[in-house]
Protein backbone atom coordinates (compact mmCIF):
# COMPACT_ATOMS: atom_id res chain seq x y z
CA UNK A 1 0.00 0.00 0.00
CA UNK A 2 1.52 3.33 -1.03
CA UNK A 3 0.63 6.67 0.51
CA UNK A 4 1.75 10.11 -0.65
CA UNK A 5 3.08 12.91 1.57
CA UNK A 6 0.28 15.16 2.73
CA UNK A 7 -2.35 12.68 1.57
CA UNK A 8 -5.59 12.73 3.51
CA UNK A 9 -6.43 9.75 5.71
CA UNK A 10 -8.21 7.11 3.67
CA UNK A 11 -11.29 5.29 4.93
CA UNK A 12 -11.65 1.58 5.34
CA UNK A 13 -13.00 -0.30 2.35
CA UNK A 14 -16.75 -0.44 2.65
CA UNK A 15 -18.27 -3.89 2.93
CA UNK A 16 -20.16 -4.90 -0.18
CA UNK A 17 -22.47 -7.77 -0.99
CA UNK A 18 -21.78 -7.36 -4.72
CA UNK A 19 -18.41 -9.09 -4.80
CA UNK A 20 -15.81 -10.56 -2.46
CA UNK A 21 -13.24 -8.77 -4.62
CA UNK A 22 -14.07 -5.58 -2.70
CA UNK A 23 -12.02 -6.96 0.20
CA UNK A 24 -8.75 -7.38 -1.71
CA UNK A 25 -7.45 -4.19 -0.09
CA UNK A 26 -8.19 -3.08 3.44
CA UNK A 27 -7.53 0.58 2.58
CA UNK A 28 -8.74 2.24 -0.61
CA UNK A 29 -6.11 3.95 -2.72
CA UNK A 30 -6.51 7.58 -3.73
CA UNK A 31 -7.02 8.04 -7.47
CA UNK A 32 -5.94 11.01 -9.53
CA UNK A 33 -8.08 11.44 -12.65
CA UNK A 34 -6.94 13.61 -15.57
CA UNK A 35 -9.40 14.08 -18.43
CA UNK A 36 -12.96 14.63 -17.24
CA UNK A 37 -14.61 14.79 -20.66
CA UNK A 38 -17.45 12.82 -22.26
CA UNK A 39 -15.89 9.53 -21.19
CA UNK A 40 -13.77 10.51 -18.21
CA UNK A 41 -16.44 12.32 -16.19
CA UNK A 42 -18.79 9.34 -15.80
CA UNK A 43 -15.84 7.01 -15.22
CA UNK A 44 -14.60 9.21 -12.37
CA UNK A 45 -18.17 9.41 -11.10
CA UNK A 46 -18.33 5.63 -10.72
CA UNK A 47 -15.13 5.66 -8.68
CA UNK A 48 -16.55 8.34 -6.38
CA UNK A 49 -19.76 6.34 -6.00
CA UNK A 50 -17.69 3.29 -5.02
CA UNK A 51 -16.13 5.25 -2.16
CA UNK A 52 -12.75 6.11 -3.64
CA UNK A 53 -11.11 9.46 -2.98
CA UNK A 54 -10.68 11.00 -6.44
CA UNK A 55 -8.47 14.03 -7.13
CA UNK A 56 -8.47 16.20 -10.28
CA UNK A 57 -6.81 19.41 -11.40
CA UNK A 58 -8.62 22.72 -11.80
CA UNK A 59 -5.76 24.58 -13.49
CA UNK A 60 -7.27 24.63 -17.00
CA UNK A 61 -11.00 24.30 -16.39
CA UNK A 62 -13.36 23.72 -13.52
CA UNK A 63 -14.21 20.01 -12.99
CA UNK A 64 -17.89 19.09 -13.53
CA UNK A 65 -20.01 20.47 -10.72
CA UNK A 66 -21.80 17.17 -10.13
CA UNK A 67 -18.49 15.41 -9.47
CA UNK A 68 -17.41 18.11 -7.04
CA UNK A 69 -20.78 17.81 -5.28
CA UNK A 70 -20.16 14.07 -4.96
CA UNK A 71 -16.79 14.54 -3.28
CA UNK A 72 -14.22 15.15 -6.05
CA UNK A 73 -11.13 16.84 -4.61
CA UNK A 74 -9.32 19.49 -6.64
CA UNK A 75 -5.70 20.63 -6.74
CA UNK A 76 -3.84 22.83 -9.19
CA UNK A 77 -1.70 21.14 -11.84
CA UNK A 78 -0.98 17.59 -12.99
CA UNK A 79 2.06 17.25 -10.75
CA UNK A 80 -0.13 18.09 -7.76
CA UNK A 81 -2.59 15.38 -8.82
CA UNK A 82 0.27 12.86 -8.93
CA UNK A 83 1.53 13.94 -5.50
CA UNK A 84 -1.92 13.56 -3.95
CA UNK A 85 -2.73 10.16 -5.47
CA UNK A 86 -1.52 6.57 -5.33
CA UNK A 87 -2.88 5.77 -8.79
CA UNK A 88 -3.11 8.32 -11.62
CA UNK A 89 -5.52 7.74 -14.52
CA UNK A 90 -5.29 9.70 -17.77
CA UNK A 91 -8.19 9.86 -20.22
CA UNK A 92 -7.35 12.41 -22.93
CA UNK A 93 -7.85 12.52 -26.72
CA UNK A 94 -4.53 11.63 -28.37
CA UNK A 95 -0.84 10.76 -28.05
CA UNK A 96 0.46 14.37 -27.84
CA UNK A 97 -1.97 15.14 -25.02
CA UNK A 98 -0.84 12.08 -23.03
CA UNK A 99 2.80 13.08 -23.55
CA UNK A 100 2.06 16.62 -22.35
CA UNK A 101 0.08 15.47 -19.31
CA UNK A 102 2.76 12.99 -18.26
CA UNK A 103 6.02 14.72 -19.18
CA UNK A 104 5.24 18.38 -19.86
CA UNK A 105 5.98 21.27 -17.50
CA UNK A 106 4.45 20.48 -14.11
CA UNK A 107 3.31 17.12 -15.53
CA UNK A 108 2.47 13.90 -13.75
CA UNK A 109 6.07 12.65 -13.83
CA UNK A 110 7.17 15.63 -11.74
CA UNK A 111 4.81 14.59 -8.95
CA UNK A 112 5.49 10.86 -8.89
CA UNK A 113 7.27 8.98 -6.12
CA UNK A 114 8.27 5.32 -6.03
CA UNK A 115 5.50 2.75 -5.92
CA UNK A 116 2.81 4.80 -7.64
CA UNK A 117 0.88 3.57 -10.67
CA UNK A 118 0.06 5.44 -13.87
CA UNK A 119 -2.83 4.09 -15.97
CA UNK A 120 -3.44 5.58 -19.40
CA UNK A 121 -6.99 4.83 -20.52
CA UNK A 122 -6.75 7.01 -23.64
CA UNK A 123 -6.53 5.50 -27.13
CA UNK A 124 -3.08 6.38 -28.45
CA UNK A 125 -0.03 5.10 -30.34
CA UNK A 126 1.20 1.66 -29.19
CA UNK A 127 4.77 2.69 -30.06
CA UNK A 128 4.60 5.85 -27.95
CA UNK A 129 2.95 3.87 -25.15
CA UNK A 130 5.97 1.60 -24.84
CA UNK A 131 8.24 4.64 -24.50
CA UNK A 132 5.95 6.27 -21.93
CA UNK A 133 5.98 3.06 -19.88
CA UNK A 134 9.79 2.92 -19.90
CA UNK A 135 10.04 6.51 -18.67
CA UNK A 136 7.54 5.93 -15.86
CA UNK A 137 9.25 2.67 -14.87
CA UNK A 138 12.60 4.50 -14.58
CA UNK A 139 10.98 6.66 -11.89
CA UNK A 140 10.24 3.55 -9.82
CA UNK A 141 6.57 3.51 -10.77
CA UNK A 142 4.33 1.10 -12.66
CA UNK A 143 2.45 1.72 -15.91
CA UNK A 144 -0.60 0.18 -17.56
CA UNK A 145 -2.10 1.07 -20.92
CA UNK A 146 -5.83 0.41 -20.56
CA UNK A 147 -7.83 1.85 -23.48
CA UNK A 148 -11.57 1.34 -23.40
CA UNK A 149 -14.38 0.51 -25.80
CA UNK A 150 -18.07 1.15 -25.34
CA UNK A 151 -18.34 4.88 -25.88
CA UNK A 152 -20.33 7.33 -23.79
CA UNK A 153 -23.08 4.76 -23.26
CA UNK A 154 -20.62 2.27 -21.77
CA UNK A 155 -18.91 4.94 -19.68
CA UNK A 156 -22.21 6.03 -18.13
CA UNK A 157 -23.36 2.45 -17.53
CA UNK A 158 -19.99 1.30 -16.12
CA UNK A 159 -20.04 -1.42 -18.79
CA UNK A 160 -16.89 -0.49 -20.70
CA UNK A 161 -14.61 -3.08 -22.24
CA UNK A 162 -11.16 -2.37 -20.78
CA UNK A 163 -8.16 -3.72 -22.70
CA UNK A 164 -5.00 -3.77 -20.60
CA UNK A 165 -1.30 -3.96 -21.41
CA UNK A 166 1.22 -4.39 -18.61
CA UNK A 167 2.57 -6.63 -15.88
CA UNK A 168 0.13 -9.14 -14.35
CA UNK A 169 0.82 -8.12 -10.74
CA UNK A 170 0.24 -4.48 -11.62
CA UNK A 171 -2.96 -5.45 -13.41
CA UNK A 172 -4.19 -7.22 -10.26
CA UNK A 173 -3.58 -4.04 -8.26
CA UNK A 174 -5.66 -2.02 -10.71
CA UNK A 175 -8.40 -4.56 -11.35
CA UNK A 176 -10.70 -3.49 -8.47
CA UNK A 177 -10.68 0.02 -9.96
CA UNK A 178 -11.35 -1.24 -13.48
CA UNK A 179 -14.30 -3.24 -12.14
CA UNK A 180 -16.01 -0.01 -11.08
CA UNK A 181 -15.87 1.33 -14.64
CA UNK A 182 -16.25 -1.72 -16.87
CA UNK A 183 -17.50 -5.27 -17.26
CA UNK A 184 -15.24 -6.96 -19.82
CA UNK A 185 -11.71 -6.51 -18.47
CA UNK A 186 -8.79 -8.32 -20.08
CA UNK A 187 -5.01 -8.29 -19.68
CA UNK A 188 -3.83 -8.95 -23.25
CA UNK A 189 -0.06 -8.66 -22.94
CA UNK A 190 2.80 -6.32 -21.96
CA UNK A 191 2.79 -2.53 -22.27
CA UNK A 192 1.68 -1.44 -25.74
CA UNK A 193 -0.40 -4.53 -26.48
CA UNK A 194 -3.44 -2.95 -24.87
CA UNK A 195 -3.22 -0.07 -27.34
CA UNK A 196 -2.57 -2.42 -30.25
CA UNK A 197 -5.71 -4.37 -29.36
CA UNK A 198 -7.71 -1.12 -29.11
CA UNK A 199 -6.59 -0.13 -32.61
CA UNK A 200 -7.79 -3.53 -33.85
CA UNK A 201 -11.10 -2.88 -32.08
CA UNK A 202 -11.45 0.47 -33.82
CA UNK A 203 -10.92 -1.17 -37.21
CA UNK A 204 -13.79 -3.57 -36.49
CA UNK A 205 -16.06 -0.80 -35.19
CA UNK A 206 -15.39 1.55 -38.11
CA UNK A 207 -15.91 -1.11 -40.77
CA UNK A 208 -19.09 -2.34 -39.07
CA UNK A 209 -20.49 1.21 -38.92
CA UNK A 210 -19.73 1.53 -42.63
CA UNK A 211 -21.45 -1.79 -43.39
CA UNK A 212 -24.57 -0.82 -41.43
CA UNK A 213 -24.66 2.56 -43.18
CA UNK A 214 -24.36 0.94 -46.62
CA UNK A 215 -27.11 -1.54 -45.82
CA UNK A 216 -29.55 1.10 -44.58
CA UNK A 217 -28.89 3.48 -47.48
CA UNK A 218 -29.37 0.61 -49.93
CA UNK A 219 -32.58 -0.62 -48.28
CA UNK A 220 -34.11 2.83 -47.85
CA UNK A 221 -33.41 3.92 -51.43
CA UNK A 222 -34.99 0.66 -52.61
CA UNK A 223 -38.19 1.80 -50.88
CA UNK A 224 -37.99 -0.04 -47.55
CA UNK A 225 -38.47 1.59 -44.17
CA UNK A 226 -34.92 1.62 -42.70
CA UNK A 227 -36.24 1.43 -39.13
CA UNK A 228 -38.12 -1.79 -39.94
CA UNK A 229 -35.15 -3.16 -41.88
CA UNK A 230 -32.87 -2.52 -38.91
CA UNK A 231 -35.33 -4.22 -36.55
CA UNK A 232 -35.58 -7.27 -38.82
CA UNK A 233 -31.80 -7.57 -39.15
CA UNK A 234 -31.42 -7.48 -35.37
CA UNK A 235 -32.94 -10.97 -35.24
CA UNK A 236 -30.45 -12.58 -37.64
CA UNK A 237 -26.76 -13.15 -38.23
CA UNK A 238 -26.27 -9.46 -39.09
CA UNK A 239 -27.19 -8.48 -35.52
CA UNK A 240 -24.55 -6.46 -33.69
CA UNK A 241 -24.19 -3.77 -31.07
CA UNK A 242 -23.32 -1.37 -33.90
CA UNK A 243 -26.53 -2.18 -35.78
CA UNK A 244 -28.50 -1.78 -32.55
CA UNK A 245 -27.06 1.54 -31.34
CA UNK A 246 -25.55 3.24 -34.36
CA UNK A 247 -28.15 1.96 -36.79
CA UNK A 248 -30.81 3.60 -34.62
CA UNK A 249 -28.85 6.86 -34.62
CA UNK A 250 -28.68 6.78 -38.42
CA UNK A 251 -32.43 6.29 -38.73
CA UNK A 252 -33.34 8.84 -36.05
CA UNK A 253 -30.62 11.32 -37.12
CA UNK A 254 -29.23 11.62 -33.59
CA UNK A 255 -25.59 12.41 -34.24
CA UNK A 256 -24.58 14.16 -31.03
CA UNK A 257 -21.38 12.42 -29.86
CA UNK A 258 -20.93 9.55 -28.33
CA UNK A 259 -17.61 9.16 -30.01
CA UNK A 260 -16.59 11.90 -32.39
CA UNK A 261 -15.63 11.28 -36.00
CA UNK A 262 -12.38 13.19 -35.49
CA UNK A 263 -11.38 10.75 -32.74
CA UNK A 264 -12.13 7.74 -34.91
CA UNK A 265 -10.07 9.35 -37.69
CA UNK A 266 -7.22 9.52 -35.19
CA UNK A 267 -7.60 5.83 -34.33
CA UNK A 268 -7.68 4.74 -37.98
CA UNK A 269 -4.59 6.86 -38.63
CA UNK A 270 -2.86 4.80 -35.94
CA UNK A 271 -4.01 1.64 -37.71
CA UNK A 272 -2.82 2.79 -41.13
CA UNK A 273 0.51 4.05 -39.80
CA UNK A 274 1.05 0.76 -37.99
CA UNK A 275 0.08 -1.21 -41.09
CA UNK A 276 2.63 0.69 -43.16
CA UNK A 277 5.36 -0.04 -40.62
CA UNK A 278 4.41 -3.73 -40.55
CA UNK A 279 3.98 -4.10 -44.30
CA UNK A 280 0.31 -4.99 -43.88
CA UNK A 281 -2.47 -3.94 -46.25
CA UNK A 282 -5.72 -2.63 -44.73
CA UNK A 283 -7.78 -1.72 -47.81
CA UNK A 284 -11.19 -1.47 -46.18
CA UNK A 285 -9.80 0.50 -43.23
CA UNK A 286 -8.34 2.95 -45.73
CA UNK A 287 -11.64 3.26 -47.61
CA UNK A 288 -13.58 3.85 -44.41
CA UNK A 289 -11.10 6.51 -43.35
CA UNK A 290 -11.83 8.31 -46.63
CA UNK A 291 -15.53 8.35 -45.72
CA UNK A 292 -14.70 9.83 -42.31
CA UNK A 293 -12.51 12.38 -44.09
CA UNK A 294 -15.46 13.31 -46.31
CA UNK A 295 -17.65 13.84 -43.24
CA UNK A 296 -15.01 16.01 -41.59
CA UNK A 297 -14.56 18.06 -44.77
CA UNK A 298 -18.30 18.74 -44.74
CA UNK A 299 -18.32 20.04 -41.17
CA UNK A 300 -19.02 16.75 -39.38
CA UNK A 301 -15.74 16.16 -37.49
CA UNK A 302 -17.40 16.60 -34.11
CA UNK A 303 -20.48 14.52 -34.89
CA UNK A 304 -20.88 10.96 -33.64
CA UNK A 305 -19.09 8.38 -35.79
CA UNK A 306 -22.47 6.94 -36.80
CA UNK A 307 -22.75 10.09 -38.95
CA UNK A 308 -20.43 8.32 -41.39
CA UNK A 309 -23.73 7.47 -43.09
CA UNK A 310 -23.85 11.08 -44.31
CA UNK A 311 -20.90 10.45 -46.64
CA UNK A 312 -22.74 7.56 -48.30
CA UNK A 313 -25.95 9.59 -48.45
CA UNK A 314 -24.15 12.39 -50.27
CA UNK A 315 -22.88 9.93 -52.87
CA UNK A 316 -26.39 8.47 -53.25
CA UNK A 317 -28.08 11.90 -53.19
CA UNK A 318 -30.46 10.32 -50.68
CA UNK A 319 -31.07 10.72 -46.94
CA UNK A 320 -32.49 7.70 -45.14
CA UNK A 321 -34.00 9.67 -42.25
CA UNK A 322 -36.01 11.94 -44.54
CA UNK A 323 -37.20 9.03 -46.65
CA UNK A 324 -38.21 7.06 -43.53
CA UNK A 325 -40.44 9.95 -42.48
CA UNK A 326 -42.03 10.07 -45.95
CA UNK A 327 -42.63 6.31 -45.94
CA UNK A 328 -44.35 6.48 -42.55
CA UNK A 329 -46.46 9.40 -43.76
CA UNK A 330 -47.65 7.47 -46.80
CA UNK A 331 -48.44 4.39 -44.67
CA UNK A 332 -50.60 6.51 -42.36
Amino acid sequence: MHRSEGQADQGQRRPSTSSSKDFRRTIMETIGFIGLGIMGAPMAGHLLAAGYTVVASDHRSKPPADLVANGLKTVTGHAAVAKAADIIITMVPDTPQVAEVLFGDNGVAAGLSKGKLVIDMSSISPIATKEFAKKINKLGCDYLDAPVSGGEVGAKAASLTIIVGGDEKVFERAKPIFEKMGKNINLVGPNGVGQTTKVANQIVVALTIEAVAEALVFAAKAGADPAKVRQALMGGLAASRILEVHGERMVKRTFAPGFRIELHQKDLNLALEGAKALGVSLPNTSATQQLFNSCAANGGAKEDHSALVRALERMANFEIGKEATEIKGKAA
